[in-house]
């Protein structure tokens, strides 16, 4: 009897990993076709020596050669499947050189309370309906969550209150996170759980406002994104479709831990995410580990998932008057009237960190929006560089928003890679000119010309999910510069359109140490390509306008219009 129940549940071992190896391998994508050339278009290759080709061949995975359609044909093999693009455009796949992926799926979960031109909340009753309908569908052994709200676009320009998240969730724990990602607003029972868990009370101001900022709302956000595995996996599906129909084919997944990696690279087996992936490991956490030794590198990677920077935080968000500006904000906001915001991390703490980070010979990235944060990025720099022999490996200043002319000397001088929001002249511009920085400093934000003139390499990114991932629109914001309302923010700063796109594709890979494989299309490098549905460096259309209509990664198509 034994035998038989011990040979019945062999039986079921066997068949289930048979069903697991079935299910396994029917999720992975098919093979890329043995040869594929395309010609009849636009190709954009990125490269100096040949920056328009005719053709391109592929052999699997990886560009074999470019050139003239006739040439190509001599040495393409018998079976070539042949590409027309009907005189579409074809460039290098765009290259995320910061966002959250897949931070824009938790519309599965949480309410998307972003204002025009994202979403449709204009009044601080609208956002209230809205969180009411998002708590009537929320288990009750969840938090209610919402996301993307900015009160300098809501008709009242001012925060929801703690008070008035009671009434939608009096005993249930209720967050709603900024649009900057840096602050939000909690419920009472939510500032009650929280504080339970740190063993310390709020402060006055804190308790009668719910406001919580940088750290103290770090807690907050890991409840709201404390989903099961089955959410985790939809955000994922729904992210990446996002990041495929805008053409980036190499995401990139910022501020992580450990176990959001381990998460990510099963997604990534399982053949949920066909693009590249690239993480920054929060320094605080992963950071720490691999620092230590606990964790290494290499046993996180895998093919087409790579670590880039260890990252630290070292201001907040201009929007969010959190940003640490070296002259008080434009208007106050209900701050007084020198009021500059203020370091998440302390100058003297921030260099013994970027040094922690470089002397175990990590490259490292820093947030930092305001110019006095940019100061003491630039000061932990060149503090690190006095400290230990290991060199600065292309340093980040992530969004470097505020950046002066003095620092970009500065960044030159260092190697340092500033990676802008362009992008916050179309969304923030207007907010940036009338009521955060006034006139003469949002019209310097994101001096990409500046740092073109002084031969600094630099990136440009949309910090998914703050905005949607558009690549197109933020290679529009650099070349034309334009608020929503269609003020120009800083002539003297345009792009040219090959610039722009440089920003895009072969910086933002060697940004992330990958352009000997990916950013442009030469010999040698991987089949990752966006097809557009016209040419950028010619059209009638603007270039936010242009469609994506295909999106090929390693020489398989992922999406097409």
């Amino acid at each position: 009897m034994l035998k038989r129940i011990l040979k019945i549940i062999g039986l079921v071992i066997v068949v289930l990993a048979v069903g697991v190896f079935i299910l396994f391998r029917s999720l992975q994508p098919s093979p890329p076709p043995e040869a594929q050339l395309w010609f009849n278009g636009n190709i954009i290759t990125m490269t100096d020596k040949q920056p328009i080709t005719e053709a391109i061949l592929v052999s699997k995975d990886k560009i074999k050669a470019i050139g003239l359609l006739s040439e190509l044909q001599k040495i393409a093999p018998t079976g070539t499947i042949m590409h027309d693009l009907k005189g579409q455009t074809m460039i290098p796949g765009f290259v995320d050189a910061h966002s959250h992926f897949p931070g824009s799926g938790m519309e599965l979960f949480a309410a998307n309370l972003n204002s025009p031109p994202v979403g449709q909340i204009q009044t601080i009753d609208d956002l209230l309906s809205r969180m009411q309908q998002q708590a009537n569908q929320t288990p009750s052994d969840k938090w209610i969550a919402g996301f993307g709200y900015d009160q300098l676009m809501l008709a009242e320009n001012r925060h929801p209150t703690r008070a008035e998240l009671d009434v939608i969730a009096p005993t249930q724990p209720l967050f709603i996170m900024h649009v900057s990602g840096h602050l939000g607003v909690a419920n009472s029972a939510a500032l009650q759980q929280v504080a339970s868990e740190l063993g310390q009370p709020w402060s006055e101001e804190i308790l009668s406002s719910g406001i919580v900022e940088e750290n103290d709302a770090t807690p907050f956000q890991r409840h709201m994104f404390n989903v099961g595995v089955v959410d985790f996996f939809n955000m994922v599906s729904m992210a990446q479709q996002e990041y495929q129909q805008a053409g980036v084919t190499t995401l990139q997944a910022s501020n992580v831990d450990k176990q959001y990696i381990q998460a990510l690279s099963f997604a990534k087996v399982l053949g949920m995410i066909p693009q590249r992936l690239v993480f920054l490991p929060t320094y605080e956490t992963l950071g720490q580990q691999l620092i230590s030794g606990e964790t290494k590198a290499a046993d996180l990677e895998s093919k087409d998932f790579h670590m880039s920077a260890i990252k630290l935080i070292a201001d907040g968000s201009i929007q969010g008057f959190t940003g640490y500006l070296a002259k008080p904000y434009h208007t106050h906001q209900g701050h007084s009237e020198d009021y500059r915001g203020y370091p998440r991390i302390e100058a003297s703490a921030l260099k013994e960190q970027v040094l922690d980070v470089v002397s175990h010979g990590f490259q490292v990235a820093v947030h930092g929006n305001g110019d006095a944060s940019i100061d003491d990025i630039l000061d932990a720099f060149e503090y690190a560089t006095s400290q230990t022999a290991k060199p600065l490996h292309r340093p980040i200043i992530i969004h470097a928003q505020m950046a002066r002319q003095d620092q970009l000397q500065r960044m030159a001088a260092l190697g340092v890679i500033p990676s802008f929001f362009v992008s916050h002249t179309y969304y923030w511009g207007d907010a940036h000119f009338n009521t955060l920085i006034g006139p003469e400093r949002a019209n310097r934000i994101s001096p990409t010309q500046s740092a073109k003139q002084l031969g600094l390499r630099f990136t440009n990114h949309l910090d998914t999910p703050v905005v949607p991932m558009s690549p197109m629109l933020a290679w529009w914001s650099s070349v034309e510069r334009q608020t929503a309302t269609g003020r120009v923010l800083g002539e003297q700063e345009k792009l040219s359109v090959l610039d722009g796109l440089k920003a895009l594709t072969i910086d933002a890979a060697w940004q992330i140490n990958l352009e000997d494989k990916i950013g442009s299309l030469e010999p040698g490098k991987q089949a990752d390509f966006t097809i557009l549905e016209d040419n950028p460096l010619n059209s009638d259309k603007a270039i936010k306008d242009i469609a994506v209509v295909e999106t090929i990664v390693g020489g398989l198509s992922f999406f097409r219009q």
